[in-house]
């Protein structure tokens, strides 16, 4: 049960930021109102927003959606940030920014994501913890609709959708970039399609529909789902397809596209008891890289990384024990916290660990999981430095260079960062541009290429003199 409140009302102190109509009792009379409370770093928080999406469509004659933003970084208290995520993961419902957690602690919640349930009267009835709770949420809210009903008291008309949208932009939200000597590869995420185009921008071929979905075909029949990271294998182009919890290959020399691992719904399955690794349900695959026949990848949801060997193709779990932490040691017995960016450097693993804050490595030869830098989950920040002062914010991608320097896209500070493997010794890129929470980085050229996300860009910066170009994708 939610935390008795005699009369519910939204704290002043919310800023709303997708609308200018700060929602009142009297419209939420008569409808069941749901308010979840997430923060968009969360990949639980994530996953729920897919239920959240099909109750609201169930639901739309009776029920009042509204987003209650929490932050657990610094970079998320700015409501400006919040609203960049609010539109691309397309919510159209009110949702308040509340940093200084007012609601949360009015209301007794206490863990993300959590969803309170208000009854047709406007009253705090039920708070329900986590994700994977859809039927559980639908049965309540069918029962205190149906009880509006006996007491005549139900409100019919739907919720009216809100919105401050993105500009209508060639890129939505890329998130990963990949350079190679004539191509770019680059996950147009929020449109739900991966591009490839000539190194000056222009677009070649497209993978996906552009709306999100799950089918094989090719080219731009087929479909994908907030696509994220890229790697190229032989001829083959492989795809976190990350809203789809699957791996996807893209045959480049005829542009089919297939699965490779995953089922298309989110699971947490051990490979181990599947034969196929398209029967495995995995949570939140966020990148991809090839290397020696084996594609390794993160996976977000389930605080580890895996291995598909691809010559027997068998599924297995590299590395990561599966609970939330940043802990050293070989193969489960290691802990990751939604690792995110993946790099290849000699016999080594470079991942970028986003909820640990941190630079994780991992030795092929023994699995053995060592941090490079970073203190953990609460500990981040912003600075550079010898290896046990530098702190990172949720950094998200990671590129390597074969003398042992590591990119980053520190992704909540909205920089740019190398790192020395062997000192761990680090530095911030002082650039003449603006970055606006950049997710995935690429080496090629002479030039870091960077993903710079919230601004729906790709970006060139030449590594010998720190030039930045921004390059004119589908222009």
């Amino acid at each position: 049960m939610a935390q008795q409140v005699e009369t519910f009302e939204f704290p002043a102190g919310l800023e709303w930021v997708n609308t200018s109509q700060v929602p009142q009792m009297d419209q939420l009379r008569g409808r069941v109102t749901l308010l979840y409370f997430w923060t968009y770093d969360c990949t639980h928080c994530l996953n729920l927003l897919a239920d959240l999406a099909w109750l609201e469509n169930r639901h739309h004659d009776g029920l009042c959606m509204i987003g209650v933003h929490t932050p657990r970084y610094a970079a998320q208290r700015n409501g400006a940030a919040v609203l960049k995520a609010v539109n691309r993961h397309q919510l159209r419902h009110p949702v308040a920014s509340d940093p200084g957690f007012v609601l949360w602690q009015r209301l007794g919640v206490q863990a993300w994501p959590s969803v309170v349930l208000l009854d047709t009267q406007a009253r705090p009835v039920s708070i329900f913890t986590g994700e994977g709770r859809r039927q559980e949420l639908d049965r309540r809210i069918t029962d205190l609709l149906d009880a509006a009903i006996a007491n005549d008291t139900r409100v019919y008309d739907s919720w009216p959708a809100v919105g401050r949208p993105e500009p209508r932009l060639p890129l939505a939200f890329p998130s990963r970039v990949i350079a190679t000597e004539s191509h770019l590869y680059i996950s147009d995420t929020a449109h739900h399609r991966v591009l490839e185009t000539t190194l000056d921008g222009t677009v070649q071929r497209q993978f996906g529909a552009g709306n999100a979905g799950y089918w094989d075909g090719r080219l731009a029949d087929c479909g994908l789902s907030s696509p994220q990271g890229l790697a190229l294998g032989k001829d083959c182009l492989y795809i976190a397809d990350t809203g789809n919890h699957a791996i996807r290959r893209v045959r480049l020399l005829a542009g089919d596209v297939d699965t490779v691992a995953g089922t298309g719904r989110v699971g947490r399955e051990r490979p181990q008891l599947h034969p196929e690794p398209t029967s495995v349900s995995l949570c939140a695959p966020v990148d991809v890289v090839a290397h020696n026949e084996h594609l390794y990848f993160t996976l977000a949801g389930q605080h580890q990384v895996w291995d598909l060997d691809l010559t027997r193709r068998t599924l297995d779990v590299l590395a990561g024990s599966g609970r939330f932490g940043v802990d050293d040691g070989a193969g489960n017995y290691a802990s990751f916290a939604q690792p995110a960016g993946i790099a290849a450097l000699g016999s080594a693993l470079i991942v970028a660990d986003a909820g640990g804050g941190a630079i994780r490595a991992i030795r092929l030869a023994d699995r053995q999981v060592t941090t490079v830098v970073g203190k953990g989950p609460w500990e981040f920040g912003d600075a550079a430095g010898n290896r046990d002062s530098v702190r990172l914010q949720h950094p998200l991608g990671v590129a390597v260079d074969p003398r042992g320097l590591v990119f980053v896209a520190d992704s909540y500070n909205s920089k740019l960062k190398a790192i020395n493997l062997k000192s761990g010794e680090t530095r911030s890129f002082n650039l003449p541009y603006r970055f606006d929470e950049p997710e995935g980085v690429s080496v090629s050229h002479g030039a870091l290429w960077v993903a710079n996300t919230n601004a729906h860009e790709i970006v060139r910066v030449d590594l010998s003199n720190g030039s930045c170009q921004r390059i004119a994708v589908g222009e």
